[in-house]
């Protein structure tokens, strides 16, 4: 295969710049969704606090909530006793 014709062209226009798509502008987030945020994150912030006292406690601590009626505590001693 042979090319038998090679032409090059060579422009000195400057490209033009992008056209930009009209976009509708930003709505202002309303104060119920700025509230709503505020309030899942500082949810979000209490769930991980006690996820991590939850994993960070001793079995001391477990034993005492246990007597206390937690429900949670009660299982899983149930548990450290069937392992032992």
């Amino acid at each position: 295969m042979t090319i038998s014709h090679v032409t090059q062209s060579t422009s000195t226009d400057t490209p033009s710049p992008p056209s930009s798509v009209d976009s509708p502008p930003a709505r202002p987030e309303s104060n119920a969704q700025a509230v709503d945020r505020a309030q899942i994150s500082a949810s979000a912030q209490a769930a991980a606090k006690a996820a991590v006292g939850e994993a960070t406690e001793t079995k001391a601590d477990t034993a005492k909530e246990a007597r206390a009626g937690d429900r949670q505590a009660q299982q899983l001693m149930a548990k450290y006793a069937a392992a032992h």
